[in-house]
């Protein structure tokens, strides 16, 4: 079972093992924006804070943090290197934990303590999923699981009320994968892992889709911002905006408000616009 830990950026895996997924941390914002002229106090605390206390009400048995843990790059800021390193053991005091690389996450390994995995950015596999950041390709045997689990997007809505204002609101987006994009870059035909074997037509059709399913995590650190996917996008970001049916991804909110696929939010959104438009 795949399922979202209600009203928070947090995924439940439950198999053999039962996994917690954060993705998008980016812990040590705050020196970047203090470089920017914006100055607020460190939110690493409160970051430890709210996932121990998820970890202490769900019990998982593994803690995936699905890449950008720190945020500064290509250098690491002093804030970093004082917590990340206090962070990461905090937790690992808890739980074991697993980090998968992201773009990042620079010199990650040289802070990270005894009893914390490193994954590479090709991510890995556990239980049958899939996981990894998002900024690249992942290997072969992580793209070729039947579920996957990614992040580094920072997916996100912009919701407008009747006057025009707007918000952006954080949503998980669960899609198919499109088996030709897999094919192009892998060179080889894409069968899902728990599909291998049997007939390929049943594991794909003349569009291009796969029956292979990926979500995407929203950033667990609120200050990051997001990614709208309901308007238009110029940054390709790696892999992800071309390997997934986008117009067929199924958007949730935190809360688990389902709001249909991104195809049927962009009709109604320009349906909304006409309507507006008439009546000036």
């Amino acid at each position: 079972m795949i399922a979202p830990v209600y009203n928070a950026p947090l995924l439940l895996v439950q198999g053999e093992e039962k996994v917690l997924v954060a993705a998008d941390l980016h812990l040590g914002l705050e020196h970047e924006l203090f470089l920017s002229g914006i100055s607020i106090p460190s939110q690493t605390g409160r970051i430890l804070a709210r996932l121990l206390g998820f970890i202490e009400e769900i019990r998982p048995d593994r803690l995936v943090l699905l890449g950008d843990v720190k945020h500064n790059v290509p250098r690491t800021s002093w804030q970093e290197r004082t917590e990340v390193p206090q962070f990461l053991k905090s937790l690992s005091s808890a739980v074991r934990v697993d980090v998968v690389v992201g773009n990042h996450d620079s010199n990650l390994a040289d802070m990270a303590p005894m009893g914390v995995r490193i994954r590479p950015a090709s991510g890995f596999v556990l239980d049958g999923v899939g996981y990894f950041h998002g900024h690249t390709w992942p290997d072969e045997k992580t793209m070729f699981a039947k579920h996957l689990v990614a992040g580094h997007l920072h997916p996100a809505i912009r919701l407008s009320d009747p006057l025009g204002h707007g918000t952006a609101c954080p949503v998980w987006a669960r899609a198919r994968i499109m088996r030709t994009a897999v094919e192009e870059h892998y060179g080889q035909a894409y069968d899902c892992d728990s599909n291998r074997g049997s007939n390929r037509d049943s594991n794909s059709n003349s569009n291009g889709h796969s029956n292979g399913e990926i979500i995407i995590a929203p950033a667990f650190n609120h200050l990051c911002g997001g990614l709208l996917l309901n308007e238009p996008v110029e940054d390709m970001r790696g892999p992800l905006m071309v390997v997934i049916d986008w117009d067929r991804a199924r958007l949730h909110m935190l809360d688990g408000t389902d709001l249909g696929t991104l195809s049927e939010i962009k009709k109604a959104q320009r349906r909304r616009n006409t309507e507006h438009h008439r009546k000036q």
